[in-house]
């Protein structure tokens, strides 16, 4: 396995953990980051949607699909932007944007050893 795969295999586990902990228990995560409590279904909604993305990651990691590796960084990259953005118009609470900074420190990891790996070649 490239290094390039296991970045985004890593960051796809990350997801599937955080996909399962946002449908099956989603207070008990949004209250060890400070943020409210809710009864709403939308939380739950979430967790479904980010469990499959990171099912997406971890095959695509065992399938070295490095367009997807790409695509990946600036998508991940993207989610701290709009994170950050959501929490400056005071949409939602800023530690929000600590999410963000995951997603965003998978993606320098992916972009660093994609750029390795093509220096390699």
């Amino acid at each position: 396995m490239s290094k390039s795969a296991f970045s985004v295999k890593a960051f796809g586990l990350y997801v599937i953990v955080l996909g399962v902990a946002l449908a099956l228990a989603p207070n008990l995560l949004l209250g060890l980051f400070g943020m409210p409590p809710t009864t709403e279904v939308w939380i739950r909604v979430v967790g479904v949607l980010a469990f499959n993305i990171g099912v997406y990651y971890v095959y695509a990691a065992k399938c070295e699909a490095r367009a997807f590796f790409q695509a990946s960084v600036y998508t991940r990259v993207l989610v701290l932007v709009s994170f950050a953005t959501f929490a400056g118009l005071g949409l939602t609470s800023p530690i929000l944007v600590v999410f963000g900074l995951a997603d965003f420190a998978g993606a320098v990891w992916t972009q660093l050893a994609l750029r390795a790996e093509r220096a390699g070649a």
